[in-house]
């Protein structure tokens, strides 16, 4: 059994006046986007796959349906990468920096954009909700108490808030 350890909705920052919006973007400053809504969970993932893409020791990446997220300005460019699945990982990086500011999993498909949380204007804002697969962190990664931490993967109902489920299943439902 598991216990949800993630009970109040995270304060976000404000970008114009709406409680929910967030706005991030590459380094170079030619790609600009806003998300219109909270992200639905947040994964700080430590396994190897995510480890080597990421250049560092997890990835942190807030989940969020594309229909939420708003391309202010520049040029997306799309790379698929291997992925332990098999099916590839979409990649969407700025076309003149390089810099990846989410991506798309073929378990989800086009309907959720895992955001590079990194890519925030504040990161601090999304801090992760779980940290998965930790049988691969790095031994100097300390994970905070009181954030649910999982082995491998893990079933969402044991930990996703449900309106966060409700908009998952919903906008997985438009594109099918």
């Amino acid at each position: 059994m598991h216990i949800r350890a993630y009970v109040d909705i995270k304060g976000f920052a404000m970008t114009d006046g709406q409680s929910d919006v967030m706005e991030g973007g590459c380094t170079c400053g030619a790609v600009r986007y806003r998300l219109k809504a909270r992200p639905l969970f947040v994964h700080c993932c430590h396994c190897s796959w995510c480890q080597r893409e990421s250049g560092s020791a997890f990835a942190v990446n807030a989940f969020i349906e594309a229909s939420q997220v708003e391309l202010l300005k520049g040029r997306l460019t799309q790379t698929t990468l291997p992925s332990a699945s098999g099916k590839g990982q979409i990649f969407w990086r700025c076309a003149d920096c390089g810099v990846t500011v989410w991506s798309n999993y073929p378990q989800a498909g086009p309907s959720i954009h895992f955001i590079r949380a990194g890519t925030l204007d504040d990161p601090s804002c999304a801090p992760p909700d779980i940290h998965i697969y930790t049988s691969t962190k790095q031994p100097w990664v300390v994970i905070p108490d009181g954030v649910p931490a999982v082995s491998e993967f893990y079933q969402p109902a044991d930990y996703w808030p449900a309106e966060s489920a409700a908009r998952f299943k919903s906008a997985i439902a438009a594109t099918r």
